[in-house]
């Protein structure tokens, strides 16, 4: 089957045989028939298997109609809005619609925070039939109202479970309110789950579900590999494995952006090209480390994931988790970065004891047990074989001595009581009562000194009581009692 069999336009024929694609994939061959068709459409398929294509040409297919060279802002009404959760896919799908549409006489755009928005105010103007946008920056126009929603046709909604993980929904909810109820509703992601399926029930009308493999599927174009490792070790066996693959790029992910940052700065110190992408940095530094590491001028990509949607390239050999996603879906996300368009990819995975737990979650997910190899000279934790099971989480084996004397108790009558038990800690050296300045804590109310006689007055009236057994010589010298007047401020006090 080729492309002309789907119903596509020639113009859209002639541009996806110059991007070099002479066959559609399997989302694509059933995805863009039914979008040409008018309806609603749930579309989940493997990351990397031309989903955005999928949504993409019909989309164009049905806009063709509104292509005008025409330069008043009038003829260029918003027709279509595209909705991605993060920057960079919103810019991935942004470069697939200006690739498609090369030879249409349609406007596209691509707005998202992080930048300022006069320059995306200037081209809304213009008239845009094509709006490619980010939730947050979206809304931050419709405030403005520098965008108007009442023309839009289709709406799509690209990696909509990384939106409901984000907490797009409320936002989401309130552009669906802005949206003509008569538009065409698309839904893509790699994963479903059933709080999209919820969403779904919202936005589309009798929608035709299709998923050309299993949920959550991986590639099979990926190997996987996990390498057991301590913790402290992990930095160091990543550079290992970095030396051993001198020509190779890898794409490395880890959870935080403290750790982005850091891993980034270990690796530059021992002399492996590195650069870290994540939220803090500004959106010129993320565009311009993402062009030099796909152009190949920059060797190592570490990243949190908000790359994990949103880099595209045809031929990235490796990931590698330096550190294991909390959720099991996010590993399908992050790996779905290689092994695209039909190319062979490696899936590293660096584990520690700790993680062991998020590893079977991942495996039950993918429903695949990934082989583990432990590198030479970068051993896991004596733990890592006990680490993970449920069952045992949090417990401590029971010594011998215990357990033999477990017998014993469970066997002796109720009535010894405590008696029956062995004397806790019966070689325990005795702890000292006395303080360093020779404070008895054991005689808190023993005086220290003589004590004073029982005709010294602290207060007018307020005779004292001697201790008990004191013997001391009561000419002992004491300290000058005051008024107890006195210490409150009275008698004169200045």
């Amino acid at each position: 089957m080729s492309f002309a069999d789907l119903g596509l336009i020639p113009e859209l024929q002639r541009a996806v045989a110059d991007a070099g694609y002479s066959e559609p994939t399997p989302i694509q061959r059933q995805a863009i028939p039914t979008v040409i068709a008018g309806h609603d459409v749930m579309g989940g398929a493997q990351t990397g298997t031309g989903k955005t294509a999928g949504f993409t040409l019909p989309l164009l297919n049905r806009l063709a109609r509104h292509a005008s060279t025409s330069t008043s802002p009038a003829r260029h009404q918003t027709r279509a809005l595209i909705l991605a959760p993060t920057r960079e896919l919103a810019m991935q799908v942004f470069e697939s619609v200006k690739t498609y549409s090369k030879y249409l006489p349609l406007r596209a755009t691509c707005i998202y925070g992080g930048v300022d928005m006069n320059p995306q105010i200037q081209e809304l103007r213009r008239g845009i039939e094509i709006v490619i946008a980010t939730p947050g920056r979206l809304l931050d126009h419709v405030q403005q109202k520098t965008i108007n929603l009442s023309q839009v046709e289709v709406l799509v909604l690209d990696e909509a479970d990384r939106m409901l993980d984000m907490g797009f929904i409320p936002d989401i909810k309130r552009i669906l309110s802005l949206l003509p109820a008569s538009r065409q509703s698309l839904l893509f992601s790699a994963t479903f789950s059933d709080e999209i399926k919820k969403l779904a029930d919202q936005m589309l009308k009798n929608p035709q579900l299709i998923e050309v493999a299993r949920r959550n599927m991986v590639s099979e174009t990926i190997t996987h590999r996990v390498h057991p490792v301590s913790a402290g070790l992990k930095r160091n066996l990543l550079a290992h494995l970095l030396r051993h693959q001198p020509d190779t790029q890898a794409l490395v992910f880890v959870d935080t952006k403290l750790a982005c940052g850091r891993l980034a700065h270990f690796l530059t110190r021992h002399e492996i090209s590195a650069d870290a992408i994540h939220g803090d940095k500004g959106q010129q530094q993320r565009t311009e480390t993402l062009e030099a590491f796909k152009s190949g001028r920059l060797r190592v990509l570490v990243a949190t994931d908000v790359a994990a949607r949103g880099i595209d390239i045809d031929e990235l050999p490796y990931v590698i988790n330096f550190e294991l996603p909390h959720t099991a879906e996010d590993y399908v996300h992050r790996i779905g970065r290689t092994g695209r368009a039909g190319h062979q990819g490696n899936a590293v995975s660096l584990v520690c004891a700790e993680e062991k737990q998020r590893l079977a979650e991942i495996q039950k997910l993918i429903k695949l047990e990934i082989p583990q190899e432990i590198v030479p000279g970068f051993e896991p934790e004596p733990e890592f074989a006990e680490a993970g099971s449920r069952s045992g989480r949090g417990r401590r084996p029971a010594a011998p001595a215990a357990a033999e004397a477990a017998p014993e108790r469970a066997r002796a009558p109720r009535s010894e009581g405590a008696a029956a038990r062995p004397p806790r800690n019966e070689n325990r050296r005795p702890r000292s009562t006395i303080a360093a300045d020779g404070f008895d804590f054991s005689k808190p109310y023993e005086p220290k000194h003589s004590p004073v006689p029982a005709q010294a007055v602290i207060g007018e009236g307020l005779p004292t009581t001697p201790s008990a057994g004191s013997g001391s010589n009561p000419a002992a010298p004491r300290r000058q009692q005051r008024p107890l007047a006195y210490l409150l401020g009275g008698l004169g006090r200045k």
